[in-house]
């Protein structure tokens, strides 16, 4: 099954309910990279959702519903344990002015996100293969995000070293965690919780934001 006209209608639609202004030029690439994840992901098994009808909301959606949150924060953003790209590349198309590193120690995924990098001339993003544990950049992020990728204690032992006490780790998750909450490394705070709306989508979306003392 390939991309239809349903499919672009649903995220623009989508989109503006979440008041994210889509650009031709962004929905266009939204909807290449949805045609890559459908095509990859039959041999890489990049993500559970296997039926196309489904990925616009709980992909594509689900990555602007963070759009807000992200636009606060400054230039220079992680996404951790990326998998098949959310929500950094989504995010990565809505600012193409800001620079976006994607890390996954999955080589089919890291290989699936460059491939995407060069069919979508992706400029701002780069693609890291690597454990996050082992993953020493030059200089701390502004923005850590992550998405379903691990526990909120996990995550922030994790990234640690990759941010100060300027950056703004911002954790996606469905039911709100509270027994994760309390296991928070005692050098972390939670400062904002977001219930998220995504259209299209069942159950629970959560945005926790997590500032870190030095």
């Amino acid at each position: 099954m390939s991309v239809t006209a349903h499919h672009a209608e649903e995220l623009l639609q989508g989109a503006r309910e979440l008041g994210v202004d889509l650009t031709e030029q962004q929905q266009t690439q939204l909807l290449a990279y949805l045609a890559l994840l459908i095509k990859w992901n039959k041999a890489y098994n990049l993500t559970a959702v296997r039926d196309p009808d489904e990925m616009v909301s709980r992909h594509l959606l689900d990555s602007l519903s963070v759009v807000p949150f992200v636009a606060e924060v400054g230039d220079n953003w992680l996404d951790v344990g990326s998998g098949g790209g959310m929500p950094g590349i989504p995010l990565a198309i809505l600012f193409p002015e800001r620079r976006f590193t994607l890390l996954d120690s999955n080589g089919k995924k890291t290989r699936f996100l460059t491939q995407v990098k060069l069919e979508l001339k992706l400029a701002n993003l780069e693609v890291i293969h690597s454990r996050v544990e082992a993953f020493t950049p030059e200089q701390s992020f502004n923005g850590i995000c992550s998405r379903a990728f691990s526990s909120l204690e996990d995550f922030s032992n994790w990234t640690r070293h990759l941010g100060d006490g300027n950056t703004q780790w911002l954790a996606m998750k469905g039911v709100h965690p509270d027994d994760e909450l309390q296991a928070l490394p005692a050098d972390f705070r939670l400062t904002a919780t977001h219930v998220l709306k995504v259209p299209g989508c069942q159950g629970q979306r959560h945005l926790l934001i997590l500032r870190r003392s030095v």
